[in-house]
């Protein structure tokens, strides 16, 4: 019915307002913000989300460095770790991958980071202030949901959202900022009822469950504007032949990865939406753009520039 509400523009046109202005500032103050990854223990997935990262930090102009520690390292000394980095001037982002190792609790470490280094904005003092609509770091996936939105020309006053899922990086935060931009909006989880329903009626659909192709045709109003946040490894050829058909871009991935990468909606319900989130290609590469963007308004706030 509509078409692919693809990312990539608006992520570069983040990143060159951002490669623009760090070099006004490296020329003018000789100083440029600065974000430190923290990855705890081995997990690949996490090595090359925190990799792709800095490869973005490369690209604008700001200074980053990713700290590894051993998986078995104990709560005390990664917050001791994280202490002195609150304390360096040098720094202005922390940002602490998640997810951590089950003896770490990923709230105690988050707590451990400035409120003004909180690049990531899931620290409880910015989830406050995103809760009473007042400015702070926002969490980078659902600032880039909304930006994604005002740059395409989608309306949020007065439309019916609904966001299928309820975490604190994605469900929750999304739905606070659609709020503010004064849509009415319904939370659904695992535990709603009639959840195709109440998703059928939403002008505007966000699915953040962690579940391929959870989201089928008929849970998408036509016409609506539907943003997919899930990003699943899908290794079942079956599975891969009936979401996608002969496409020989999945086929190829499967040969030479051993999996593709499916979305948390069923790719056939673009067929119903009015536009769509395609998966790669929508809401993930918005998410590194907006962590630069978080990095250097931190670095702004920290020297009170305007």
């Amino acid at each position: 019915m509509g078409g692919w509400l693809e990312g990539k523009s608006l992520a570069d046109k983040i990143k060159q307002d951002v490669r623009e202005e760090v070099a006004l500032h490296q020329r003018t103050r000789h100083q440029v913000p600065g974000l430190m990854g923290i990855l705890v223990g081995d997990n690949r997935s996490s090595q090359i989300y925190l990799k792709s990262k800095e490869k973005a930090c490369q690209s604008v102009g700001i200074a980053s460095q990713i700290l590894t520690y051993p998986g078995d390292l104990e709560p005390r000394a990664l917050k001791a770790e994280i202490e002195e980095l609150n304390g360096r001037d040098d720094v202005d982002g922390i940002l602490v991958q998640l997810p951590l190792p089950s003896h770490l609790d990923a709230h105690e470490i988050i707590c451990a980071i400035s409120p003004a280094k909180d690049v990531d904005g899931i620290h409880p003092f910015s989830l406050g202030n995103l809760m009473a609509n007042q400015d702070g770091p926002k969490p980078c996936t659902p600032l880039g949901i909304i930006e994604l939105l005002k740059f395409s020309g989608v309306p949020m006053q007065g439309r019916d959202a609904v966001v299928i899922g309820r975490s604190l990086i994605v469900g929750k935060p999304v739905a606070a900022m659609l709020t503010n931009e004064n849509a009415t909006v319904s939370v659904c989880h695992s535990k709603t009822k009639d959840l195709a329903d109440i998703a059928g009626r939403a002008d505007i659909l966000v699915a953040a469950m962690g579940k391929p192709a959870f989201v089928r045709a008929e849970f998408v109003k036509p016409g609506a504007t539907v943003i997919d946040v899930g990003i699943n490894r899908v290794s079942d050829k079956d599975l891969v032949r009936e979401l996608f058909g002969d496409d020989e871009k999945r086929r190829r991935d499967l040969e030479e990865r051993g999996y593709t990468v499916v979305g948390d909606v069923d790719p056939r319900a673009a067929e119903r939406a009015g536009l769509m989130t395609p998966v790669p290609g929508g809401v993930g590469l918005l998410t590194v753009a907006v962590l630069m963007k978080n990095t250097l308004d931190a670095f702004k706030r920290r020297r009170g520039i305007a």
